[in-house]
């Protein structure tokens, strides 16, 4: 017995150990960068895009370490909105994936180009080391021909072609082992698990995946031939005739210069003029220092991102980097926001692919009051705002999607695996008891659905669908009757969304900052406050290890009075936290008023 509480002591301490001290290491290796040195008189930054984008800032502070991290659209945006008018900032240069990137995240990087361009009077360099046939490739494609120069190293290849995409379907493998998918949907263009009912497309599957394939790449091409300057038509056809090695595409038109990275740096090192010095996106984010808050009309930002969820979000890992919607989380920041008296309006960045319906009901009703209490509320979308990511939208003030973000998708799908006879032909025997109502048992694993038990899980999901339909109806001032004709579960891109009557505009985020100001009726400068999203890296630890905030800042104290430097930056860190920090939580989102 002693041995074992022994062991269970050490087991304990050991665990101690490892989830307080390795996250006070990590926050101090992180702090001790916490005061970087002056940009540079004459800078060059340089934004690397190949390591993939979220739309949106992860949710904790800790993302980044746990490998979830990385760069999102709009901690882009934002500071190239900063870098437009920062003297010290001469131009930019954009190293492209030589993959796809997701249509909208292209749309609104481009949007930010373009601006940038024009604001600052600063060019745009994006070099790509090959463009091959990996996704949506043509939207990296496009985003290329919003530069000033688009280069590509030398014998690398443009293969941007086309877009194709390819499904893996199940169906005659699980009949194979005895496994049955058995779901129901609402309707024919509800296709998530079509996957797993069928060996091939069906019509409505085929015909929805080819419509909203088309519609990014016709406007892909489209805006890249715009921003070239040539005839769509042309560059369209030039394209599909490719592949092209890179000194053929310049041959074409289809990029402006060859040549490594290296030679592209030099070129615009030159530029930018004597001493001039590269660096990296990233760390010019993170010293460019906040403008002091300011008084006057502000717009509220609330950010969502990921599958919709009921909950608070509490218990995770701080140090997990999946994206998620918590309908407490999202509903209390829309909420925070109405009662907040300086603000006059709120931007709600959704992408979404869907979720809970419950969760997303939540999120809804938070959405419908700050109509009430007439504070326009405008939906920016990102990459997708699908199924329960337009549930949330649809009663907006107003809806503005990127030409090729991914939404509709009204519709549901519910479900589950009978494993029963797989199991089986492996010796594994499910039975099933169940008290009360038949229906109690209907979500078991050993069988299919009973007859009766499909027919009142159909009617859960009609009047689920029937929902749906009808909060789109009353949110966008449609007929129900016209509604149904376009929902069914099928996806549409912003461009044919907007057709619709599914949103009102097209554009990015600081498109729908512009129309909250509309709305609102603000003339001038704004301020954009970033309300909810991420806690700091001492509540996130509070939420882990199940102590107070107030002991982990003990406990970097402690260390402090050790001597430990790289604790006192950890503190002063936390000083200036809490002198920018505002009663509701609330953080200002640029440094550069919004006109």
């Amino acid at each position: 017995m002693k041995q074992f509480l022994m062991t269970v002591a050490g087991v304990f301490v050991g665990l101690v150990l490892f989830l307080v001290g390795v996250p006070f290491l990590l926050i101090v290796m992180a702090a001790s960068a916490a005061r970087p040195a002056p940009v540079p008189a004459h800078t060059v930054l340089q934004l690397d895009l190949r390591g993939g984008l979220s739309d949106q800032e992860p949710q904790n502070p800790f993302a980044a370490l746990g490998g979830g991290g990385g760069q999102s659209v709009m901690s882009i945006i934002e500071t190239l909105r900063r870098a437009e008018t920062d003297d010290k900032v001469e131009a930019v240069l954009v190293r492209l994936p030589e993959g796809g990137m997701a249509p909208a995240s292209a749309d609104e990087l481009r949007l930010a180009f373009k601006h940038f361009r024009a604001v600052g009077k600063k060019p745009i360099f994006a070099h790509s080391q090959g463009l091959y046939p990996s996704g949506l490739v043509t939207s990296t494609y496009m985003l290329g021909a919003a530069a000033s120069e688009f280069w590509m190293q030398p014998d690398s290849s443009l293969q941007a072609v086309g877009a194709a995409s390819e499904e893996m379907f199940f169906k005659r493998f699980f009949d194979k082992y005895g496994v049955k998918a058995d779901y129901e949907q609402r309707y024919e263009y509800k296709n998530a698990v079509n996957p797993y009912l069928y060996s091939d497309y069906t019509p409505a599957h085929r015909e929805s995946t080819l419509s909203w394939m088309g519609s990014v790449y016709t406007t892909a091409l489209t805006t890249a031939a715009q921003d070239r300057k040539v005839d769509p038509a042309a560059l369209i056809k030039t394209i599909e005739a490719g592949p092209y090695s890179a000194e053929e595409a310049k041959a074409k038109g289809l990029i402006d210069r060859v040549g490594q990275v290296k030679d592209a740096q030099d070129a615009m090192l030159s530029r930018a003029g004597k001493g001039a010095k590269l660096l990296d996106f990233d760390d010019y984010a993170a010293r460019a220092k906040k403008a002091p808050a300011k008084t006057g009309p502000t717009i509220a930002v609330v950010s969502a991102e990921g599958a919709i969820m009921t909950g608070s979000g509490e218990g995770g890992s701080p140090f997990g980097g999946d994206s998620t919607i918590y309908s407490d989380q999202v509903a209390k920041a829309l909420y925070d926001a109405i009662d907040d008296k300086d603000v006059k309006a709120i931007v709600f960045r959704v992408s979404s692919p869907g979720g809970s319906d419950t969760a997303s009901e939540q999120i809804l009703a938070a959405v419908k009051a700050a109509k009430k209490a007439n504070k326009p509320i405008v939906v920016s979308m990102g990459t997708y705002a699908a199924s329960g990511g337009y549930w949330i939208s649809s009663g907006a003030s107003a809806i503005v999607a990127e030409p090729t973000t991914l939404t509709g998708s009204i519709g549901v799908f519910g479900g589950k695996f009978a494993l029963g006879d797989a199991l089986a032909r492996f010796g594994v025997d499910v039975k099933q008891v169940h008290v009360g109502g038949d229906y109690s048992g209907a979500f078991g694993t050993g069988q299919g659905f009973t007859p009766e038990q499909r027919a009142r899980f159909a009617g859960w999901m009609d009047r689920i669908y029937a929902g749906f339909v009808h909060r789109v109806a009353e949110g966008r001032n449609l007929p129900e009757a016209r509604v149904r004709e376009i929902a069914k579960g099928r996806v549409w891109t912003g461009v044919q969304a907007k057709q619709l009557g599914l949103v009102d505009e097209l554009g990015g985020f600081y498109e729908a900052v512009d129309k909250a100001k509309s709305l609102a009726n603000l003339k001038g400068e704004v301020k954009l406050k970033k309300v909810g999203g991420s806690n700091s890296p001492f509540e996130a630890l509070e939420k882990m290890l199940g102590v107070s905030e107030t002991s982990v800042r003990t406990l970097a104290a402690s260390a402090w009075l050790l001597g430990d430097p790289r604790s006192q930056s950890i503190l002063d860190e936390m000083a200036k936290a809490r002198l920018r920090s505002t009663p509701s939580g609330a953080s200002v989102l640029a440094d550069t008023p919004v006109r």
